[in-house]
């Protein structure tokens, strides 16, 4: 793979302790929230330092990544202004990068390494999080987020320049 710059621009970061969905089939979610941050460590072969995935080496979802982009076209095609892109339960919110052009590629993020593993299938419970229509937009456009794989320790925080941010 060639060394090429970018376009990324981390909007929000977000970690969460606990699950609030997996475990809870049939039931109600938990009540866990995202806890916006303004810089996350990263652990690598773990995940955000503090996160849900962390406590599981070596799981395929170390860290997810979302589009800002498809979450302003979710609220607008569905008609939803007030939920935060924090319902995704997403670890990082970009704006101007090709997820699914990440997937099967080592890419670097403010001088932190990943591994692009999969597109984030959308899950039924994005109904409820967001709003109704969710999962099949989301389906349809396969804009899901990405999972990806942390190769080095480091650390990730809102803003820097496009061209600092992130390498392929």
């Amino acid at each position: 793979m060639t060394a090429g710059s970018l376009a990324m621009n981390i909007v929000r970061l977000y970690q969460s302790p606990e699950h609030i969905y997996k475990g809870h089939k049939g039931m109600p979610a938990g009540t866990v929230p995202m806890t916006e941050v303004p810089r996350i460590r990263l652990l690598a072969g773990r995940g955000v330092e503090g996160d849900r995935y962390s406590k599981l080496e070596g799981a395929k979802g170390q860290v997810t990544f979302f589009a800002e982009e498809t979450w302003l076209r979710l609220r607008d095609a569905l008609g939803v202004m007030d939920r935060g892109s924090d319902v995704f339960r997403r670890n990082i919110i970009v704006r101007g990068t090709d997820l699914n052009g990440l997937i099967g590629r080592d890419f670097e993020v403010q001088g932190v390494r990943f591994h692009g593993v999969e597109h984030c299938k959308p899950c039924f419970w994005m109904e409820q999080a967001f709003s109704p229509g969710t999962y099949a937009l989301l389906a349809e456009w396969r804009a899901g987020g990405l999972r990806a794989s942390v190769l080095t320790d480091g650390w990730l925080a809102l803003g820097g320049t496009e061209a600092e941010q992130c390498s392929a």
